[in-house]
C-alpha cells in the first residue's frame, strides 16, 4: 500500500461517496475507484461494500483508516519539519531599528541567530521609527524594533513591546540648572534644543511635551545619534531629552535631570506586518527577539 491509497481510502471513509471523495482528493473517480480495489487486493480483505445509492465502510476498512490518519497526520508533520530545516539552510532576515535602541542590544540577538544558522544573510536598517513602520507595511523590512507613535499604531502592524524607558533632561555641566534633580517642561521654555530629526519618536515626545508647557521648543541643532547629541549638549550648545539609558552610559560629561510635569517615556517595540506568512528564518528571528528582549524593566 502507499500513500496516496490511504489518502483515498481516509476521503471515502469520510465522504462516504465515490465521486466526492474524488473530488476532494483533485483525481477522476475511475481512478480512485481504481485504487481503493488495489489496496483491497494488497491487504486480501473487503475495506468497501459498494451499492447503487451509497458506499459503506466495512469494519477492516474503519480499521486500516483510522491508521491511515495517524499515518497521514505523522507524515505532514515531518514534511512541515523538512521544510522548516530547508528554510534555515538559506535565506534572508532583514531588520530595522531605531537610530537609538537604549538598552536593546539588537547585536546580542543577531549575533546568536548568527551562530545558530550561519547560512542565513542577515541585513540592518536604521531610519526613524515612522519610516521603519512604512517599510515594514511596504515588506522592505521582516521586522523592525521601532517606538510607537500615533502613526504606526493606526496601521495593520502586529506589536510586541520589549522595554518602556524614561526620558531625562541633558544639560551642560555649566547650566544654571544643571544642579536641579528634577525638571519641568516649562522650566526649559527658553533654552535652545538639540534634537532628532522630523519622524523620530524622540523629536515628536518632545514637542508634544513643549505643548503640553505651553510653548513651541527652539530646535538649534539636528542629530539621530544619541552620543552625538550629548556631545554637543556637553559643549554647551543646547539642551536636550534622551533616553536615560543613553544619558548615564559612559560618554561625555553632562548633568542629568529627571523630568516632570509632564513625565515622558518611550517604548522600544517589536513589529512586523500583521498577516504576513513569515519564513521560517524570520519567524525564528521573531521568537529570538522577545525571547532575548522581553520583560527588561528600565
Amino acid at each position: 500500500m502507499d500513500l496516496r491509497q490511504l489518502r483515498y481510502l481516509v476521503a471515502l471513509a469520510e465522504e462516504r461517496h465515490f465521486t466526492r471523495a474524488a473530488a476532494r482528493e483533485h483525481v477522476a473517480q475511475p481512478a480512485l475507484s481504481q485504487q481503493i480495489r488495489r489496496l483491497e487486493a494488497e491487504v486480501g480483505l473487503s475495506l468497501v461494500e459498494r451499492t447503487t445509492r451509497h458506499v459503506a465502510i466495512t469494519h477492516a476498512g474503519q480499521l486500516l483508516a483510522a491508521r491511515a490518519r495517524r499515518v497521514l497526520a505523522e507524515v505532514e508533520a515531518a514534511q512541515v519539519e523538512l521544510l522548516a530545516i530547508k528554510g534555515m539552510e538559506s535565506g534572508r532576515v532583514t531588520v530595522g531599528t531605531m537610530h537609538t535602541m537604549g538598552p536593546v542590544d539588537v547585536s546580542e540577538a543577531l549575533a546568536i541567530f548568527h551562530k545558530r544558522h550561519p547560512a542565513i544573510e542577515l541585513t540592518v536598517r536604521e531610519q526613524s521609527s515612522e519610516e521603519l513602520a512604512e517599510m515594514l507595511r511596504n515588506d522592505e523590512l521582516d521586522l523592525a524594533f521601532l517606538s510607537v507613535t500615533e502613526r504606526v499604531e493606526s496601521h495593520e502592524l502586529g506589536l510586541h513591546q520589549l522595554v518602556s524607558e524614561e526620558l531625562v533632561v541633558l544639560l551642560p555641566t555649566e547650566h544654571r540648572l544643571a544642579r536641579m534633580r528634577s525638571l519641568r517642561m516649562a522650566e526649559l521654555e527658553d533654552e535652545e534644543f538639540i534634537s532628532f530629526r522630523e519622524g523620530a519618536r524622540l523629536r515628536e515626545l518632545l514637542l508634544s511635551a513643549a505643548h503640553q508647557a505651553g510653548f513651541a521648543p527652539q530646535i538649534k541643532l539636528e542629530s539621530n545619534e544619541s552620543e552625538r547629541i550629548r556631545r554637543l549638549v556637553a559643549r554647551g550648545m543646547g539642551v536636550a531629552i534622551l533616553p536615560r539609558s543613553d544619558a548615564v552610559r559612559p560618554g561625555a560629561a553632562v548633568a542629568v535631570a529627571a523630568l516632570e510635569d509632564p513625565p515622558l517615556s518611550r517604548d522600544i517595540t517589536l513589529a512586523w506586518r500583521q498577516g504576513r506568512s513569515h519564513p521560517p528564518a524570520v519567524a525564528e528571528f521573531l521568537a529570538l527577539a522577545r525571547a532575548t528582549f522581553s520583560g527588561a524593566q528600565h
